[in-house]
C-alpha cells in the first residue's frame, strides 16, 4: 500500500485540515499518517481559537513518521507561524521526500488568519522551493504575487511569477472567480486549464484541504502530476456535488461518496 503524510492543522469539526486529508488518502486506498502543527476550535461556522504546537514536537512528529514508515508522498496545509515553517523545514530537508504538495492555507472562509501575516515571506522563502506542486486560491496567489488577479492572463502571469519563486509546479483555483471556477496549472512551460462550472451549493467546508491531499494521494500512488491535478478535480468535484448538509454553516464535503455508492451504503 502507499502512503501519505499531511503537515496540518487539525479541525474538530472534521471537514477540513488533518481530518479532510486523512479521509481523503482512504478514499484512495492510500495509507494515511499526519503530523498535527496546530489544534483549532472550530465547526461549519467559523473558528473561536488556535493553539499552535510546539515546533519541537512538530520536528519529532516528523521525525517519528520517517524513521520508521515509508513516506510516498507529503501534504502541507496549516502552518500558522514562523517557528512552525523553520520545523517543518529543517525535517523535509533532512529526509527529502519525492513529492510535496503546499497548500498556502492563509484565510478561513469564516476570515480567520490560519497563517500569521509575519510568517507568509517565511513560508515564501523556505516551503515553496520544496514544493514538488503549489496550490494557492486566488486571495493567496494574490498575497504570494502581491499583484491582483481578475482574468485568465492574471492567473498565468501570477503562475509563472510563483514559479520563480522556486515551485516546480503551479495550481491556482478559480473557486473565487465570480464567472466559473476554471483552475489553471503551469509546470514552467505549458499552461494547462482545468475547465469547470460552479456548483450551487453553500458546503465547501474544507475543498481546498481536500483538493491537496487529492493531489498527494495520486502522486503518491506514481501518477504524473497533470493526471494527478486531473484526478483529483473529479474527486473534489464528486465530493462538492454531493456535500453533506451539516452543521448550521458552510458544510463539508462527501469524501466517501463513491465508496459509499460501490458499497450500497448509498444510492
Amino acid at each position: 500500500m502507499k502512503t501519505a503524510l499531511t503537515i496540518a492543522g487539525s479541525d474538530s469539526s472534521g471537514g477540513a485540515g488533518i481530518q479532510a486529508d486523512l479521509k481523503t488518502f482512504s478514499a484512495h486506498g492510500v495509507y494515511g499518517m499526519s503530523v498535527i502543527t496546530a489544534i483549532t476550535a472550530q465547526n461549519t461556522q467559523g473558528i473561536l481559537g488556535i493553539q499552535d504546537v510546539d515546533p519541537d514536537i512538530i520536528e519529532k512528529q516528523i521525525k517519528a513518521i520517517f524513521d520508521d514508515l515509508p513516506v510516498n508522498s507529503v501534504k502541507i496545509g496549516m502552518v500558522s507561524q514562523i517557528e512552525t515553517i523553520q520545523a517543518i523545514y529543517n525535517q523535509l530537508t533532512r529526509y527529502q521526500p519525492k513529492f510535496i504538495v503546499l497548500d498556502p492555507v492563509m484565510i478561513s472562509k469564516s476570515g480567520h488568519h490560519l497563517l500569521k501575516p509575519k510568517s507568509i515571506q517565511t513560508l515564501i522563502k523556505f516551503l515553496l522551493p520544496l514544493a514538488t506542486i503549489i496550490t494557492p486560491n486566488l486571495p493567496e496567489a494574490e498575497v504570494i504575487t502581491q499583484k491582483k488577479i481578475h482574468t485568465y492572463q492574471d492567473m498565468e502571469e501570477a503562475a509563472k511569477k510563483i514559479y520563480t519563486m522556486g515551485a516546480k509546479n503551479v495550481f491556482i483555483k478559480g473557486g473565487h472567480r465570480k464567472e466559473d471556477a476554471t483552475d489553471i496549472l503551469y509546470d514552467g512551460q505549458k499552461f494547462i486549464y482545468f475547465k469547470q462550472q460552479r456548483i450551487d451549493t453553500q458546503n465547501t467546508h474544507g475543498t481546498g484541504c481536500t483538493l491537496s491531499s487529492a493531489i498527494a494521494a495520486n502522486l503518491a500512488l506514481g501518477f504524473p502530476i497533470e493526471k494527478a491535478v486531473e484526478n483529483a478535480k473529479k474527486y473534489i468535484t464528486i465530493a462538492i456535488n454531493h456535500s453533506l448538509d451539516i452543521g448550521k454553516g458552510v458544510g463539508p464535503t462527501h469524501h466517501f461518496y463513491e465508496l459509499y455508492q460501490k458499497s450500497g451504503i448509498i444510492n
